[in-house]
């Protein structure tokens, strides 16, 4: 028997006009049990019996639930996760708890900090993530290889240590592989290298660039081959073919492996959400080879930036210093760079986050030389018309809309009249001590995504025990009243809270719940991924080997199963 969770809005009945509104006061675990067989007038959730989805639903119109972790946060003898070993495990974790979605932050190369936000390109992926052991499987490299002494942390990535170890051996399969050219492999690499060529030339060609400047910006190159000379281009490509083919080899091996983990993926009934930052990197392939898309000066610096205005994570706002696109040559252009980014995401991923998803309504534009984030001004993006060229370009996609921050009522307008549930965190539920109906998790649309927490989050246990405020813009004494108001509304003493507010997200009407890896494991403030506004010390978190055990995937199919998320592969058939 399953139970379909449905949100009533308004009244039930004549009779129920006065009915008392749930407050935090109520614990939602009563609720629940109260409405789980039957229809209550005195309150707003109902459970239906019967079968959850039509014949022809969306994934994420389906009552699932999923884990989000990073694959550099994944155990492995190499320093960072990576496609390999423990990837293939944490598909069959998934899988044994009946979970549906596998959650990602963005698979490009790392930018600066190793920010996967901040990526040198928006097309190309993560050499880092390539698994040196598959590579010894395929011939191009030895055990003794890959063979590394424990040199490496099994608790954070060294990003620097990892680079200089891989590399070295990449560069080592490369050259075995180019003893290959007549084989099997050899052409399925010719062919990978015509079908991307639209972008794959243009980034191995940066990636030599940013190599032969010692890695400078692209605006600090000499002219010719900073403003694309095609002669200069050409020039460079004869002068250093082999390391522009490196480049290509890398992307192609990164390829191969990722078609490995997806088919593994689709066998297991686990759906991958990838995601895509709404703004690139200014040194980056994306600028260099697109400048007329960006506001940039002559010189190719930027004129206005990225950001935010102040908020939770900040009294002064941040500046990401991301370039701001010039809209309006897009637009002449039907938005077909844009939409590329977009097509190209779903060929890896069954659904993509568009991470920032109010910077299609409107954008907060920061002069380049503003000292803070205060300086800047709202300004208006592309709206319906850019997600109506995007349908026209690549039909139906489905995407999530990270619609937190400051959000309008229109911005919530655009999500739904395209279809795109937004996003609710629990750990801004508590934070008022006059919440509205919206802040409640009983009263999530079924339309949206339920996380406890993202990565731009404390823990759940560590944002309850305080354990450490940086990035909270709330005092001692808010964090206080945030904390007993927690309490009182999943009634407990708060010593297994991660797994309190996972029974909150589940029970939620929300059709998708996510939860972090390290509130599966009930981890504290050293475990967080991102601390927004800082510089260093991201993205570093990685998981022990052996630390999500079968009882935790045994909990949580529990709780999937209570709560009507468990996934059956076989059992809807999705568009």
């Amino acid at each position: 028997m399953s139970y379909n969770l449905s949100l009533l809005l308004g009244k039930t009945s004549d009779e129920d006009e006065n009915a008392p509104q749930q407050t935090f006061t109520v614990p939602f675990a009563a609720l629940i049990e109260e409405n789980r067989t039957s229809r209550h007038t005195n309150g707003y959730l109902t459970f239906r019996e019967g079968k959850q989805n039509s014949a022809m639903t969306t994934k994420l119109q389906r009552r699932a639930s999923g884990v989000l972790l990073h694959p550099t946060s994944l155990p492995g003898g190499h320093g960072i996760g990576d496609l390999g070993r423990a990837s293939h495990q944490f598909v069959e974790f998934l899988a044994d708890a009946g979970q549906q979605w596998w959650q990602m932050l963005p698979i490009g190369p790392l930018g600066l900090f190793n920010s996967p936000y901040a990526s040198p390109s928006t097309f190309a992926s993560n050499p880092l993530l390539i698994d040196l052991d598959q590579l010894v499987d395929r011939g191009l490299l030895t055990t003794q290889d890959v063979s590394t002494d424990d040199i490496f942390s099994e608790t954070e990535v060294n990003y620097e240590a990892v680079e200089r170890f891989k590399e070295v051996r990449l560069h080592k399969a490369f050259e075995a592989f180019n003893t290959q050219k007549h084989s099997v492999y050899w052409d399925r690499f010719e062919a990978f290298c015509q079908e991307n060529d639209p972008w794959l030339l243009d980034y191995a060609l940066y990636c030599t660039l940013k190599q032969i400047y010692h890695g400078k910006a692209w605006t600090d190159w000499d002219a010719a081959v900073r403003v694309r000379e095609p002669d200069a281009l050409g020039h460079l490509y004869d002068r250093r073919k082999k390391s522009v083919r490196f480049q290509q080899f890398l992307q192609f091996i990164f390829h191969e492996q990722w078609s490995r983990l997806r088919k593994h993926c689709e066998e297991k009934g686990i759906s991958l959400v990838g995601d895509i930052p709404m703004f690139v990197a200014h040194d980056s392939v994306d600028v260099w080879a697109n400048p007329q898309y960006f506001w940039l000066d002559d010189s190719g610096q930027p004129e206005f930036v990225a950001g935010v205005p102040p908020d939770y994570f900040s009294h002064t706002g941040q500046i990401w210093g991301n370039p701001l696109y010039r809209w309006s040559v897009l637009r002449l252009n039907d938005y077909d760079w844009w939409c590329e980014r977009i097509r190209s995401t779903t060929t890896r991923f069954d659904v993509v986050r568009m991470d920032h998803f109010i910077g299609f309504h409107r954008y907060w534009e920061i002069p380049a030389d503003a000292s803070t984030a205060n300086l800047g001004q709202w300004m208006e993006g592309p709206g319906d018309e850019f997600f109506e060229r995007l349908r026209d370009q690549i039909g139906e996609v489905e995407l999530i809309a990270e619609d937190l921050g400051e959000v309008t009522p229109e911005v919530r307008t655009l999500a739904n009249k395209f279809g795109f549930p937004g996003i609710r965190v629990l750990q801004f539920a508590f934070g008022s001590d006059d919440p509205t109906e919206d802040d409640r998790p009983e009263n999530y649309p079924e339309q949206c995504v339920i996380y406890t927490g993202t990565h731009d989050n404390d823990t759940t246990v560590g944002w309850f025990s305080n354990m450490s405020d940086k990035g909270r813009t709330t005092s001692q004494e808010e964090m206080a009243h945030e904390r007993n108001r927690v309490l009182q509304y999943v009634q407990s003493d708060g010593r297994d809270i991660h797994w309190d507010l996972i029974r909150v997200a589940y029970q939620s009407p929300s059709n998708t719940a996510i939860i972090p890896a390290q509130d599966l494991l009930g981890l504290g403030s050293e475990s967080r991924m991102n601390v927004p506004g800082t510089a260093e010390g991201n993205w570093e978190w990685r998981l022990t080997e052996g630390a999500l055990t079968p009882d935790i995937a045994a909990r949580l199919r529990q709780y999937t199963e209570e709560h009507g998320r468990l996934h059956q592969p076989s059992a809807d058939k999705v568009r």
